[in-house]
């Protein structure tokens, strides 16, 4: 996993735009989870990029205003 971030750290799926937490490798591709949990996905290590604090806050935001709303749990 060289020049990927560590496990744990907040990244962002260049593909899709999803920031995520940085759980492991699953096999050749990385394994995120969403901001506040959730279900996993997978992608290429090219493809992730560390999130700003920007991105971190914005993530988080979203995901607590969801919660606040119900949308999630």
């Amino acid at each position: 996993m060289s020049g990927v971030p560590p496990i744990g750290s907040y990244v962002v799926d260049t593909r899709t735009g999803r920031v995520g937490r940085l759980m492991g490798e699953a096999g050749p591709r990385l394994s995120l989870r969403p901001v506040g949990g959730g279900r996993e996905w997978e992608c290429a290590p090219d493809a992730v990029r560390p999130a700003t604090i920007a991105e971190q806050i914005s993530a988080t935001t979203a995901y607590v205003n969801a919660r606040s709303r119900g949308e999630v749990t």
